[in-house]
């Protein structure tokens, strides 16, 4: 939305709260380093990159011990990949191959990374930003300047940028952050799910946020506008501040029980969500298991991988997504043939239609890791369309020996199909980023189109809201583990909606768990109601916002 003669931007609300104060600027990113001059000494050029990414992987160690939570495991995973030697030795090739300087060779072997994982698309390709946010600190380190980032704060500010790292969202002070914009980003973003977590009002893909000329701003987390404030104006804090208060079990103020679990990719992941209080798993995705493997791994070493994760969670509910992979996720293994619109095409169980074999091979790994680890294991499967899919996959669960089948749902022909396919298996979940964007035809990478990406859009909600009642037909469980359950509000309204079970990101767990406690069944459906009835997805959060009474 272009900028009104008052001022205003519009954006994606993300983080719920109101703050008006001065803007503080984040850096741009730095550009390309140039490729000459040559080096001397191409050997003595290459050997600095390694100290230079010790170093980086130090400071990033240190700040996450002064963090918590999903800001310290996000910190902790970012120094893990500065200290890469994967992108170490990768660059160290360029410098002696093409005898370009260090900072060159950095900037090009992390975007050979950045290109892969921008490929695999989904939960992979938004972890870009990781890569590009080590790319620029180890440029910086080698050209000996200070690195882009957030700037030290001396008062309380508006803190306003293209895009923010991962790991400078969790280092933030909530007392100086009053609110956090961006122009790009989206609703699925670390951004959005660490200013969550933090409790700092937030609004990303701001179109034209840059050019945006103000001394001060006003934010509300609530509408995603954004307005141009006099600076003398006195600052405005959010007053959302302070320790989350829940009691662990995942249930509204009456006795309504809704699970409150959370979503996991890695054994750390698993030891945040368990910190985080969650109550089990609704997405275990195990494609941490194949990346980067030049050949399918074997049973035993899938086994070992998934029990890791799944031991913290011994007698506790999780469910073990299948491989989502396919032409828009390649794997060398797969040799998936190039498609002319791979998102669309063979990707998730469709592969297991001509290759069997791997997922039957998956699921003796799953099921093995089960026996080893003591968790209550289930199944699903990504990208289905069809009753008649789910059928096909949960035969083949059962006869691996595991009690429980479910699919995701995450294409609009499974959820206006959601009762036939609970008539098949046990459970559903929906994927919500995934749901949306083949709702809206909008690409969730695309910060140009991210608004049609905003879970609160009546359409995905009114879909949402067909599964909940299928739910409640068949009597079987449906929950949500797209981003969508992250947010406090949000997730009364799917329960309103009649979803069962939420699962997030371990940051949002407490906050989810607590806001549901707040509220009675009835509240949460009348939430619901107030939101089907809106004409948008700002509008939807209003009426949400207006129908509750606390």
């Amino acid at each position: 939305m272009s900028e009104s003669m008052t001022g205003s931007l519009t954006g994606v609300a993300v983080s719920p709260g109101r703050a008006r104060g001065p803007v503080v600027r984040v850096a741009e990113p730095l550009g390309e380093p140039e490729r000459t001059p040559a080096p001397a000494d191409p050997a003595a050029e290459a050997a600095r990159i390694a100290p230079a990414a010790k170093a980086v992987a130090a400071r990033l160690e240190a700040l996450a011990e002064t963090a918590e939570g999903e800001a310290a495991t996000i910190l902790i995973t970012t120094a893990a990949m500065a200290s890469d030697p994967a992108l170490t030795e990768q660059a160290q090739q360029l410098v002696t191959a093409e005898k370009i300087p260090a900072a060159r060779a950095v900037h090009e072997a992390a975007a050979g990374f950045a290109k892969a994982l921008a490929a695999a698309g989904g939960y992979l390709a938004e972890r870009v930003r990781d890569v590009e946010d080590v790319r620029d600190r180890l440029v910086a380190e080698l050209l000996g300047i200070a690195p882009p980032g957030v700037p030290e704060l001396t008062t309380p500010s508006v803190l306003v940028a293209r895009d923010l790292a991962p790991a400078d969202t969790a280092g933030l002070d909530p007392a100086k952050v009053l609110a956090l914009v961006t122009e790009e980003g989206g609703p699925t973003s670390h951004t959005a799910i660490l200013a969550r977590a933090l409790r700092i009002p937030a609004v990303v893909a701001v179109r034209g946020l840059i050019a945006l000329d103000a001394d001060a701003l006003t934010v509300d987390g609530d509408t995603g506008e954004i307005t141009r404030a006099d600076a003398s104006e006195p600052v405005l804090a959010a007053g959302t501040s302070g320790p989350v208060d829940w009691d662990g079990t995942g249930r509204t103020a009456d006795g309504h029980r809704v699970k409150v679990l959370g979503n996991v990719g890695s054994a750390t992941d698993a030891r945040a969500a368990v910190d985080a209080g969650a109550e089990g798993v609704g997405l275990f995705r195990t494609e941490f298991c194949y990346l980067d493997a030049p050949a399918e791994p074997s049973v035993a070493e899938q086994r070992a991988a998934y029990a890791a994760v799944l031991e913290p969670f011994r007698g506790k509910p999780v469910i073990v997504r299948t491989l989502d992979a396919g032409a828009d996720k390649p794997l060398a293994f797969l040799s998936p043939e190039d498609e002319p619109n791979p998102a669309l095409g063979v990707r998730g169980l469709r592969i297991a239609f001509d290759r069997p074999e791997v997922l039957e091979r998956q699921l003796e790994a799953i099921a093995g890791a089960a026996a080893d680890s003591g968790a209550e294991v289930s199944v699903m499967a990504p990208m289905v369309a069809t009753a008649a899919e789910a059928a096909w996959f949960a035969e083949r669960v059962r006869a691996a020996g595991i009690a429980r089948a479910g699919v995701m749902i995450e294409i609009p022909a499974a959820a206006l199909s959601a009762a036939e396919i609970l008539a098949e298996v046990d459970f559903v979940s929906v994927g919500t980023n995934d749901l949306a964007q083949y709702t809206f035809a909008a690409d969730r990478q695309l910060g140009a189109v991210a608004a049609l990406n905003d879970p609160w859009q009546p359409a995905l909600l009114r879909l949402l809201g067909l599964i909940g009642d299928a739910a409640k037909a068949t009597g079987k469980p449906a929950g949500v583990c797209g981003e969508a359950a992250a947010d406090p509000l949000l997730a009364r309204v799917l329960t309103g909606l009649g979803l069962t079970s939420l699962s997030m990101n371990a940051a949002a767990v407490r906050a989810v768990g607590a806001s549901l406690a707040e509220v009675t069944v009835d509240q949460c459906r009348a939430a619901a109601t107030a939101a089907l009835a809106a004409g948008s997805g700002a509008a939807a959060r209003k009426a949400a916002l207006s129908a509750d009474p606390t």
